[in-house]
């Protein structure tokens, strides 16, 4: 009985094990895309999904890659989920024109499938210094680290290690036609649909087993990052994150010449939370935000005070030096980080901005503000008049041929006595008595 109830489990094992392997065959093959800088939103939306690809138990899952690097932890979390995942796997560098350079190499020998469509390239991983020059000691160990890494998944999905660790060494880029020809890759194919052809009928070893893929005529389901990822995704990049950087600085400024957290200000407070957000998934020099801040007080302090050219011009110093290396941090770059920078074309442009804005526009509506009211009540301040009623405080005044509701500050005021307007109370003039020899003159 023993043996027979456990030949029954085993055979219901077995069938479950089929069944699931035939309900695979069936699934979609999943499509999703990177294109840009390798951040942490690119990690989690690889993470997402590999676990949408099982639950629609897919039969593969094919990573279009193209880039030219990204954050040492991002690419590390993306390698590992592509070594771990139980679908199989297939990084393709494309279209024509496309390059996994510095963490795309990482990723592309990760996958179960490493593909490439013509005139694309891949490699050049060996750690840049940026900001400073290093020690070679320090640049030893930081391609050390690289090196071991990539020759460990190189070896464990069977390919070139010895190229990919010279890729890293000697910041080789080869060809597709080379990668192949070097066993970098396993294939090249046109197109997605070229691609699934040549998949067919393939066997390949994922976490969970070898798997004998059956790609030809199977239903292909895209799945594109969701607003919020793209949207992230977008900001993310240099440029854009160090615009948002500085319209947010531009907007405090615009705030600081006329307070009171009108449109500029909840503009400013908007433009830095997404700065922020966009920050921290690019390697950052914070010694470069700290420069921009001080190139902000120098600009307030010119706004505010009579020098406002000079030190104005004089913020421009700090505001330049902080562009230029806000994304050049005093460390040896990772291997999988590309050359981050601020577009100098840019970096001009927003100088420029700046410099006129505070010069011209906000110092034309920071003079606005300062001019006396020409309407309503704060007009009459510094007026004269005369008491219409006696003011024990409270009383009437006539000035500029208008009768007003008025109270008197300190003495009380006698009817037809000179009074002088210095100040408004609700809907009343506060006034003072004025010395007739004073008010004749």
């Amino acid at each position: 009985m023993r043996r027979i109830l456990g030949l029954t489990l085993v055979a219901l094992f077995l069938m479950s094990g089929l069944a699931t392997l035939a309900q695979a065959r069936e699934g979609p093959v999943m499509v999703i895309e990177v294109r840009g800088i390798i951040n942490p939103l690119t990690a989690q939306y690889l993470d997402r999904a590999l676990r949408l690809a099982r639950q629609r138990t897919a039969r593969l899952m094919v990573l279009l890659l193209d880039t030219p690097g990204g954050l040492d932890s991002a690419t590390r979390d993306m390698v590992q989920a592509l070594l771990e995942s139980h679908i199989p796997t297939v990084v393709y560098v494309a279209p024509r024109g496309a390059r996994a350079t510095s963490a795309g190499l990482f990723i592309t020998l990760a996958a179960d499938v490493a593909a490439m469509a013509p005139a694309t390239h891949i490699g050049a991983a060996h750690p840049v210094p940026l900001g400073q020059d290093i020690s070679e000691v320090m640049d030893e160990k930081a391609t050390s680290d690289a090196a071991a890494l990539v020759r460990s998944v190189a070896t464990t999905r069977g390919r070139n290690a010895e190229w990919a660790e010279r890729a890293v060494r000697e910041n080789l880029s080869v060809t597709a036609d080379e990668a192949l020809e070097q066993n970098v890759i396993d294939l090249i194919a046109e197109d997605l649909d070229d691609l699934l052809l040549q998949l067919d009928g393939r066997e390949v070893s994922t976490s969970s087993g070898p798997v004998v893929l059956r790609t030809e005529g199977a239903p292909v389901e895209r799945r594109p990052m969701n607003v919020v990822e793209r949207f992230m995704h977008i900001i993310s990049d240099p440029n854009i994150a160090y615009l948002l950087l500085a319209s947010g600085s531009l907007l405090l400024i615009a705030e600081l010449a006329d307070p009171g957290l009108s449109l500029p200000g909840i503009a400013s407070v908007v433009c830095f939370i997404l700065a922020f957000m966009a920050l921290g998934s690019l390697p950052v020099n914070w010694a470069g935000v700290v420069l921009l801040g001080v190139a902000v007080i120098f600009f307030v302090v010119g706004l505010l005070t009579d020098t406002e050219a000079i030190v104005t011009v004089a913020g421009l110093v700090p505001f330049v030096l902080g562009s230029l290396i806000l994304f050049s941090p005093f460390t040896v770059s990772p291997p999988a980080a590309p050359d981050l920078r601020v577009n100098l074309w840019l970096i001009g442009v927003m100088a420029a901005v700046i410099l006129t804005f505070s010069l011209v526009v906000l110092r034309a509506i920071l003079a606005a503000t300062r001019l006396p009211p020409k309407s309503g009540a704060q007009r009459l301040v510094g007026r004269r008049g005369v008491a219409r009623t006696d003011l024990s405080p409270g009383g009437q005044v006539r000035v500029e041929l208008e009768d007003w509701s008025a109270v008197a500050i300190g003495d009380s005021i006698q009817a037809g006595e000179p009074v002088q307007v210095v100040g408004i109370s609700g809907v009343r003039l506060q006034v003072t008595k004025v010395d007739p020899e004073s008010s004749a003159k």
